[in-house]
C-alpha cells in the first residue's frame, strides 16, 4: 500500500526556515501530483502548495507564496516542502498528500493519500 512518511518539522522562531520532506512508497512515485496541506488547532485542513508529476507546475496559497517552495525528487520518491520567512500563523500540523493524477488539484478530495503530519511551530 502507499505510505507517505513526512519528515523535518520542529520549533522555530520568526523569519526562521524549515525545509520539510515527504518519503513516498508504494506505487509509481512519478505518475502522481503531490501536495501538502496543513491544519492548525481548531481549524479546518488548508492546501498549501501542489506540485505535478514532472515538478514543471506548481501552486501556492496566496498566504504562502513568495515564502515557500514545494519541489520533488522523482528520483528519491520525495517532495519537499521549503518554508522560509516563517510566520506564528504557519504553525501547524503539515501534511504531504498524494494525488489521484499526475496533475494537482486544490481540494483535499483530488488527493488519495496522506501522511501522518508533522507538527511545525514558529514562535514570535
Amino acid at each position: 500500500q502507499v505510505q507517505l512518511v513526512e519528515s523535518g518539522g520542529g520549533l522555530v522562531q520568526a523569519g526562521g526556515s524549515l525545509r520539510l520532506s515527504c518519503a513516498a512508497s508504494g506505487r509509481t512515485f512519478s505518475s502522481y501530483a503531490m501536495g501538502w496541506f496543513r491544519q492548525a488547532p481548531g481549524k479546518e485542513r488548508e492546501f498549501v502548495a501542489a506540485i505535478n508529476w514532472s515538478g514543471l507546475s506548481t501552486y501556492y496559497a496566496d498566504s504562502v507564496k513568495g515564502r515557500f517552495t514545494i519541489s520533488r525528487d522523482n528520483a528519491k520518491n520525495t517532495v519537499y516542502l521549503q518554508m522560509n520567512s516563517l510566520k506564528p500563523e504557519d504553525t501547524a500540523v503539515y501534511y504531504c498528500a498524494s494525488g489521484r493524477g499526475p496533475g494537482y488539484g486544490l481540494g483535499y478530495q483530488h488527493y488519495d493519500y496522506w501522511g501522518q503530519g508533522t507538527q511545525v511551530t514558529v514562535s514570535s
